[in-house]
Formats: structure tokens, C-alpha cells, sequence
């Protein structure tokens, strides 16, 4: 996982992800993804990227809540001509994404800790990781 480039990673996580029935877009509308968002997301697949990412982080990052992953994914909030400061990304997208991940068993929760990948996630990024890297 560490030698292969993290946008190929992430973009075949996110093929495969798209074939499991649990993890869909729960919104009838498009809707921002935290304060430091202008817009919401333009991808039509965007659930599946950011779940994906979300997989790769945790991967390498091990057991990781819903506010550190809030700050991983966070950015910079434009106002204006005030200087542009730090915010978290929006919570709710992060627990329901981890929440649907549970519920296929990719995700499992360490009590105290956040949550952490199973054998079949580590498994299903394993198998992408070495065939992008053959």
C-alpha cells in the first residue's frame, strides 16, 4: 500500500465499493461537505471516492475517529477579504460513510479508539494495491 500511488488506490477502491449494495449516497440532493466548502461536490461518484479515501486512511493510519478523519479531510474557509482560515470537514458524511462501511464489514469499531479496518478490508486493499503494482 505504501509504494503504490494513493489516486490509483483510491480509484479502484471506489469501482469496487460502487458494486456493494450497502454503500450509496443517502441524500436525495446534492449537499456541502463541511465548512470549508463553497459548493457541493461536482463528481457524480464522490460518496465512493471519499469512501475509499477514507479505507486508504485508515489502512495506514490505524484506528481513527470521526474528528481526526473531520481534520484529515478538512481545508482552508474562504471569507473573504479576512485571511482564509483552517476547518474541520462536515461529521455527519464521515459517520454515515464509516456506518455503511460497518455495516458491508469493511469497518469495525475499537471501543475508545474510533474505528479500524477488518481482515476484508485489509484484504480488499491488499488485493487493489498488488495488482496495481504488478
Amino acid at each position: 500500500m505504501h509504494d503504490v500511488p494513493a489516486e490509483a488506490v483510491i480509484k479502484r477502491v471506489a469501482e469496487e465499493l460502487k458494486k456493494m449494495e450497502r454503500i450509496k449516497y443517502p441524500y436525495p440532493v446534492p449537499i456541502k461537505t463541511g465548512a470549508c466548502a463553497e459548493r457541493p461536490p461536482t463528481q457524480e461518484d464522490f460518496w465512493y471516492v471519499r469512501c475509499a479515501a477514507i479505507l486508504r486512511k485508515l489502512y495506514l493510519h490505524g484506528p481513527l475517529g470521526t474528528e481526526r478523519l473531520r481534520t484529515m479531510f478538512g481545508g482552508k474557509r474562504r471569507r473573504g477579504h479576512s485571511p482564509p482560515k483552517f476547518r474541520k470537514a462536515g461529521g455527519k458524511f464521515i459517520r454515515t460513510m464509516l456506518q455503511q462501511m460497518e455495516a458491508e464489514g469493511l469497518v469495525k469499531t475499537v471501543k475508545g479508539k474510533g474505528r479500524m479496518l477488518t481482515p476484508k478490508g485489509q484484504s480488499l486493499l491488499d488485493r487493489i494495491s498488488g495488482s496495481i503494482k504488478k
